[in-house]
Formats: C-alpha cells, structure tokens, sequence
C-alpha cells in the first residue's frame, strides 16, 4: 500500500454511530456553529453531495477519509489543526495540501476540488523541480 499516492480527508469529527448521528444532527440544528468545514461543503445534512461523489470517483489517487480521533492514532506526529486535506506521497510522507483555515473560506464543492485541483497540480511541479 506504500506505493500508491493518497489523498486524506480528515474531519473534525470522532468516528462512531453515535458521533454521526450528533453531527447530522448538529449540522441540521446549529451551522454556524459547526466545527467541520470539510463536513459543511461535502456533505448535506444526511449524505454525501453528489458532485462531491463524483468528483472523488474520477480523482486519480486513492482516497483515505479519517475521524479526528483515527487519524491521530494513525499520524501522532501530525498537529495540524482539522479539518485538512493531505497528500500522503509514496514514501508515507504527509502533506498539508488543505488548511483548516482556507478550508472554511471555501462555501461549495465546486470552490474545494478547484482548490484540491490547483494544489495537486502545484505539489507535481515543484516534485519535478526536485522540491
């Protein structure tokens, strides 16, 4: 698995039934106060948005999505504040390709995988400038 490229989702959100039937429900209840971005522009207020689907069908990497409470158990070395996008490259090296903070400036689908799509691109470039 050491070999492939990944893109990692991670939500500012412990795993759980329980934990995703409060934030639906928190989500339904209090937006402004939800603390996920990444929940907010992905999914309505029980699934996945469509284009957000079909957009992560058609991305070229693997796709990883962890629970605030997972990805820290997996990536203790990791402090970045969630939620974020990362990139893992093949040599198991995290990125930042998404920061919290630009994550909750993006209001749509739309304006996040323009966004993924920029910073993939910029990631490519400077790896081919040996950077």
């Amino acid at each position: 698995h050491m070999d492939k490229e990944k893109l990692v989702f991670v939500y500012n959100a412990d795993g759980g039934v329980l934990n995703s039937i409060m934030d639906a429900a928190h989500k339904l209840f209090a937006p402004s106060t939800y603390e996920c971005a990444l929940c907010a522009i992905t999914h309505g207020v029980v699934s996945m948005r469509s284009e957000w689907k079909e957009y992560m069908r058609n991305v070229p990497y693997e796709t990883r999505f962890y629970h605030r409470d997972g990805f820290r158990t997996d990536w203790p070395q990791m402090s970045d504040a969630l939620p974020a996008i990362f990139f893992e490259t093949r040599s198991d090296k995290m990125q930042v390709l998404v920061a919290k903070s630009e994550l909750e400036s993006v209001s749509s689908v739309a304006q996040l995988t323009a966004l993924l799509g920029r910073r993939i691109a910029e990631l490519k470039a400077s790896k081919r400038n040996g950077g």
